[in-house]
């Protein structure tokens, strides 16, 4: 469970998040984090968030951006603004550490999606860029499918290929979320 303060690294991703306000803090309006990517961190998987609003701040070094395909780079003191919907990635395409400060509203699960990643990664359960299989990332996508969506296939597809998984991700032992990596 996150909670003010705490920490989280995605060992596959070079990312770690210190918690820094949470759903429960906020009674749900606000998960604020301060995010620290190691140089030369992975490029995330394009995705979307259906219905959260995304506001960065770069605190330090530089983050490179990909919205809608076009990419950019934030240096230290710049902001962006991500709209519900809007296809994007972000990653640290230099040699030098970079943090930022990242806030979504609401905050809904979205805690909870970020340990399952993180925690997936630790126990060597994903690739080497942090992403899961495709029986873990039925159940997975599924569950987060209100915070976080793949920018593709298209949605529709997505669910109906992840509903058709889904018997099988249960019957070969996956979750959705795992209680050992929100503790």
């Amino acid at each position: 469970m996150a909670y003010k303060h705490k920490i989280i690294r995605n060992v596959k991703t070079g990312q770690d998040i210190c918690f820094l306000q949470t759903s429960k803090d906020t009674n749900g309006a606000l998960l604020e984090m301060e995010a620290i990517f190691s140089a030369n961190s992975k490029e995330p998987v394009a995705h979307y968030h259906p219905s959260q609003h995304e506001d960065f701040k770069v605190l330090a070094g530089q983050i490179t951006v990909r919205i809608n395909g076009e990419l950019s780079v934030l240096r230290a003191g710049e902001q962006l603004h991500i709209a519900p919907n809007t296809v994007h990635a972000m990653w640290n395409d230099s040699d030098e550490k970079a943090v930022m400060n990242w806030q979504i509203r609401p905050a809904l699960n979205f805690e909870y999606f970020f340990e399952t990643l993180s925690g997936l990664a630790a126990d060597d359960k994903t690739d080497a860029n942090g992403r899961p299989g495709i029986l873990q990332t039925a159940l997975t996508a599924s569950n987060f499918s209100n915070v976080f969506r793949i920018a593709k296939p298209a949605y529709a597809m997505q669910k109906i290929i992840f509903m058709l998984l889904t018997p099988f991700a249960y019957m070969t032992g996956y979750k959705p979320m795992y209680k050992q990596y929100l503790d």
